[in-house]
């Protein structure tokens, strides 16, 4: 808005002048990173009227008030913004201000300009950490030996809380979180979900800084795209930088359709975990994934902030995702011809390998039976294991046909809620 000036004056019958009364209206203009120093325009209104002294000071004191309940409503207002639900994805002095202009009849926000990769990067740089795992495995052998794994972490909360991929810390018996400044922690595991391949850590540090979560639903194709992690599991503190590249990508994972983000910024193993910024410095996507093959390079993908926001809610409160569905039977993929002779089966297929809920044991499900059909969905692969308890609730009743010593029989299976990974 142009700075301007308005100017009452004017004279009575008998020529003598009126004191005048002068209204200055002032917008700060002062030139911001992107802009130059606005120019004002003037408009003169000719009024006449007759100001005693009183009056003026009547004046005054009304303009007072006037200020006084645009400022405590001024501060009403960015108190009732700046409300959240929970204390996930948020910093107490935050750096995305909002600069509320008054011009006259509404209130215009006004965000702060784009960052520099350079400003996104220390912006989050103490809201990135590097994961390390260590997990006990047993071979064909029955050989045990001790593997470890390396992946990417944000800070949700400055209490210590963390989300990452359940990928990163599946089957680990150890978590270790280091942070920019060097120091580690031993994390512990508060929640994960195999589905949306989310988990969330805990460590016992106070005063961290979160990162800020941005809207994943406002990205469109080539916006800025900064990723921050650990690549190969030893270069903690990495970025990189590119672009959108396509939303709502369908990605199947271990078996499991996800809906991801696309970047071509660079990603590599050990990223998993890690965050993606958006032009304001906000995270917009945990990275899960880079498409494989040697040749491939540019197609990275991330698991969207607004779905990431509502299950690491969920899993720090409960520890799992709340209407869940969840068959109660543990299943084995023998649809390799190396994992079927290890298990000695004749057919491939998918497998019981344990059942473990009350209302599957109930329904006659047993160690070996072969899954054929669910519902009227044939069962070929894990996927289709997968999407064939899609659209289930919590309850519902379904019918599954399974092999079993060269018959076939149909069960009935009811689902029940699904309180761990």
């Amino acid at each position: 808005m142009d700075n301007f000036k308005s100017y009452y004056s004017g004279e009575n019958n008998n020529n003598e002048p009126i004191q005048d009364v002068n209204f200055v209206i002032v917008e700060d203009t002062s030139p911001t990173e992107h802009s130059g120093t606005s120019h004002g325009s003037k408009h003169k209104h000719r009024f006449n009227f007759r100001l005693s002294k009183m009056g003026i000071a009547l004046l005054v004191v009304l303009c007072l008030l006037t200020s006084t309940v645009f400022g405590f409503g001024g501060a009403m207002l960015a108190n009732h913004l700046s409300d959240g639900s929970d204390s996930f994805g948020k910093r107490s002095a935050t750096t995305s201000k909002l600069n509320i202009a008054n011009t006259g009849t509404t209130l215009e926000l006004a965000t702060e300009s784009d960052l520099t990769i350079k400003e996104i990067a220390a912006l989050n740089a103490n809201s990135v950490v590097e994961i390390k795992t260590e997990a006990m495995v047993t071979d064909s052998w029955m050989q045990q030996y001790v593997t470890e794994g390396a992946g990417s972490g944000v800070v949700i909360s400055s209490d210590g809380y963390i989300v990452t991929n359940n990928h990163v810390i599946e089957n680990s018996n150890k978590i270790t979180v280091t942070l920019k400044n060097n120091k580690s922690y031993k994390a512990t595991l508060v929640g994960r979900d195999d589905e949306s391949d989310l988990a969330v850590l805990k460590i016992d540090a106070s005063g961290l800084t979160p990162v800020v979560y941005g809207d994943s639903s406002a990205l469109e194709v080539g916006d800025l795209s900064v990723v921050i992690g650990n690549p190969l599991g030893s270069l903690g503190g990495t970025v990189t930088a590119g672009i959108v590249s396509a939303l709502d990508r369908s990605i199947t994972i271990d078996g499991k359709s996800m809906t991801l983000l696309q970047t071509d910024a660079s990603i590599n193993p050990g990223n998993s975990g890690g965050g993606m910024f958006n032009q304001n410095g906000e995270l917009v996507g945990i990275i899960v994934a880079k498409s494989s093959g040697s040749d491939v390079e540019g197609l990275g993908f991330a698991i969207p902030v607004n779905q990431v926001k509502k299950i690491a809610q969920q899993l720090a409160d409960y520890g799992y995702v709340k209407g869940r569905v969840d068959t109660g039977i543990t299943f084995v993929d023998l649809t390799d011809m190396k994992n079927a002779i290890f298990y000695s089966v004749r057919s491939l297929g998918i497998y019981v390998k344990t059942v473990d809920s009350e209302l599957a044991k109930n329904a006659g499900f047993q160690s070996g039976d072969m899954i054929y059909y669910v519902g009227d969905k044939k069962i070929e692969s894990a996927s289709d294991l997968t999407s064939a308890f899609n659209g289930y609730k919590v309850g519902d009743k379904v019918i599954v046909t399974v092999i079993r010593n060269d018959d076939m029989k149909k069960l009935t299976l009811t689902l029940c809620e699904k309180t761990s990974s």
